[in-house]
Formats: structure tokens, C-alpha cells, sequence
């Protein structure tokens, strides 16, 4: 197998499906991709029934294109991270990994577009972010929910409109801005950057107004976030985390016992948004995105500083910040499903209190006129009806 024959196969997996999101290869399957979130598979000619070992092995090697720094890593670590670029279709974020001695292999489709707040239908508040000249803003989710799109939105709404410099830490490099306003300057882990923790260190040499850094894996990272974030510095980042009550004690967990009472305090020097988001199937196909939006205010420094309790819980106070431009994912859920994107089925299992959302599409469809319970024929039969008019 060639490099010709590699891209053959990768053009046809693009092509098999509309929404293609990432390819899967994995030993005894057939070539598979995932569709508007289902994996399916994709037939090609000649036939590929089940990828032999042979096959993903000579496949992924041909993606690593012999650099050393990636065969150490996938031999040391079992399994390594890389960009790859098909020529006139599109850029992946690819992950080779070993998995029952056999190798496996996962591209992430990147677009190759600029997103914009406007192209995604963000919240309006996202445009209040981009007017944050230092401090913090985290953006979490599973793996998948479109994080980096979601700050590749706001940093182009910053380049548009700020003649600063941007400097950008990623693990690949997935959207290329365009020099505009602002000046950028992206760079690759492995390629040009050893760590993130290394790569934040020297940001802070580079003179930049904004940094991104694609992920705080780890203490250190996070540490040195925070500094920059004190001196000056808008930082923006991800957690894999799934709600914004989870990424503030996700935060405080990186650090040891010792340490928790100062990262509060700088939590709430530093920190301006949380913002979580989870990808929902959609009514007629593809996904749209449900979003909890947490600011920063006077009872959100106190619960940082102090945990939550009864009546004072992050879900709380963000349901109460609607006038702030707060949101929980249950209201935007519930949003979603008044204006037909989504079904109930969804919204009950993308959501984060069950009850809460309960009452709140009861009150919708009752609005609409649907029945809002499956019970039926509660009445009376005709003899229970005629004991009971004797009284």
C-alpha cells in the first residue's frame, strides 16, 4: 500500500456521507466513518470487508511519514498525535494508537473555513467575551463538541477587531487564521513546542495580548495560565469537563490541599467565563450545539470560595444569571426544543436535571396544546357514575 492508494481511501471515506466528522480505521472491521454522530461503514473498490493488520499498520506509517519524535511516542506511549493534509479536500487531526497489539488509526476532519459567532449561532454573549482584555476563559466539553470551533469563533471576532498580537499553542494546529487586524502566530506541539506548560512559558516572552492554549492537561499548565492571566494576559483554553460547577473543581483539583485557598482567590481574580457545551442530534440530521454559559458576579466568587452548599450551587446561581447573559444547558435545551430542532427523547437525555427539564416541557407543549402525560381514560365506568350521583 502507497501513499496514492492512502489518499484514495481517505478521499472515498470524505465522500461516502454528508457531515463526515471522523474516519475510523481498526483492525477485523470495514473502513468506517462517523456521520452526524453514528459511525457507519464505507464501501470501496476493490471491497475492504475487514482491515487486516497488515493494512492499519501501513496505513498509520505512511501518516507518520518516518518522523522519529512520532515513532518514539506511539512506541513509548502507545499511540502518538499528528496533523495530516489531503490535498484539495481537507486537513485531519489524526491519532495513531495500539490497541490488542494491532494498530488503529482516527482522523478528525478540520474545516478548513474561518467559523464566525454569527455562522455557528452562538448565544449573543459571545460577543461580550471578545471585548475581555485579560483573565481567563475556559470552554469545555467531552471530546468531540466542538471546543475548538467555538474558540476559533472568538478568536477571529478578536482579530477583526484589535490590533494585537495572538499566539496560539495547539495539538495539531486545526483552523489557520489569516493574518488581519491582529498578527497571529500558531504553533504545533512536537513540531514547535515541547509541552504546553514549555509553550505557555515562552508565550509569555512572545508579547502577545491573547493566547490560546489548546488544552490545560496538567498542574503546571494551568499554573502558568494563571500567571498569565494575572499579568496582563486574555488566556483562552479547554477542559475536558462536563458542565461549569465540574470545570471550577476540576481546576482546584489540579492542585494539592495546601495550595486550594490561593487558586480560589486567583480563580476569582482572574477567572470572566465558563462556557460548556454538548453536540445534540438534530431533527432532519446533523447536530447543533446546547451551550451552559457561567460569568462571573458576587455569588459565583463566594461559592468558588467557599463550595457549594444548599441553595448555593453553581446550576443555581447561573439559572438565576439570565439578566447576565447566563445560561444553563437545561434552559438552552429547552430552547432548542421550542423551536422544533430537537426532539424530547433529546432533550431528556442531553440534560442535567431530569425533573427540572421535565417541568419545563410540560409547560411548552401544554402551550402548544400536546398532551403533556401518556396516562388515558382515567374516568369512571357507568356504574361507578351512578353510585356516585346518588349522593
Amino acid at each position: 500500500m502507497k501513499q496514492p492508494e492512502i489518499d484514495y481511501w481517505i478521499a472515498n471515506m470524505l465522500d461516502a456521507y454528508d457531515n463526515v466528522s471522523d474516519l475510523n480505521l481498526t483492525v477485523d472491521r470495514p473502513l468506517q466513518v462517523e456521520a452526524d454522530g453514528r459511525l457507519v461503514p464505507v464501501s470501496i473498490n476493490p471491497e475492504v470487508a475487514e482491515l487486516t493488520p497488515f493494512q492499519t499498520e501501513v496505513f498509520a506509517l505512511n501518516l507518520i511519514g518516518g518522523d522519529k519524535r512520532l515513532l518514539n511516542d506511539l512506541v513509548t506511549t502507545g499511540s502518538c498525535d499528528l496533523s495530516y493534509w489531503l490535498e484539495g479536500k481537507s486537513r485531519f487531526r489524526v491519532n495513531v494508537f495500539f490497541q490488542k497489539n494491532h494498530i488503529s488509526v482516527v482522523l478528525r476532519k478540520l474545516e478548513t473555513r474561518i467559523p464566525t459567532i454569527q455562522k455557528l449561532n452562538l448565544p449573543t454573549i459571545f460577543n461580550k467575551m471578545t471585548r475581555e482584555l485579560n483573565g481567563m476563559v475556559l470552554v469545555t466539553g467531552a471530546t468531540g463538541s466542538g471546543k475548538t470551533t467555538t474558540l476559533a469563533a472568538l478568536l477571529h471576532k478578536i482579530s477583526k477587531e484589535r490590533p494585537i498580537h495572538i499566539v496560539t499553542l495547539e495539538d495539531p494546529i486545526e483552523y489557520v487564521h489569516p493574518h488581519s487586524l491582529a498578527t497571529f502566530n500558531q504553533r504545533e506541539l512536537g513540531r514547535d513546542f515541547d509541552s504546553f506548560s514549555s509553550g505557555l512559558r515562552a508565550a509569555l516572552r512572545q508579547a502577545p495580548k491573547v493566547i490560546l492554549v489548546g488544552e490545560m492537561r496538567d498542574r503546571e499548565t494551568m499554573d502558568i495560565g494563571l500567571t498569565a492571566s494575572e499579568t496582563g494576559h486574555l488566556v483562552l483554553s479547554t477542559l475536558h469537563t462536563v458542565d461549569c460547577g465540574q470545570t471550577i473543581n476540576r481546576v482546584l483539583g489540579m492542585f494539592d490541599e495546601k495550595e486550594q485557598a490561593q487558586v480560589r482567590n486567583r480563580l476569582n481574580d482572574v477567572l470572566r467565563w465558563v462556557i460548556s457545551q454538548r453536540l445534540l442530534p438534530k431533527i432532519g440530521g446533523g447536530r447543533i450545539a446546547a451551550f451552559e454559559i457561567m460569568g462571573m458576579n458576587l455569588r459565583i466568587n463566594e461559592v468558588i470560595m467557599n463550595g457549594e452548599s444548599e441553595g448555593k450551587t453553581f446550576y443555581d446561581i447561573i439559572e438565576d444569571g439570565s439578566s447576565q447573559g447566563m445560561m444553563t444547558f437545561d434552559k438552552h435545551i429547552l430552547d432548542l426544543f421550542e423551536d422544533g430542532l430537537i426532539t424530547e427523547e433529546t432533550a431528556l437525555g442531553y440534560c442535567s436535571r431530569r425533573s427540572a427539564l421535565g417541568r419545563g416541557l410540560d409547560q411548552i407543549k401544554a402551550a402548544r396544546g400536546e398532551a403533556t402525560t401518556d396516562i388515558t381514560d382515567l374516568g369512571m365506568d357507568r356504574k361507578e357514575k351512578d353510585e356516585f350521583s346518588m349522593y
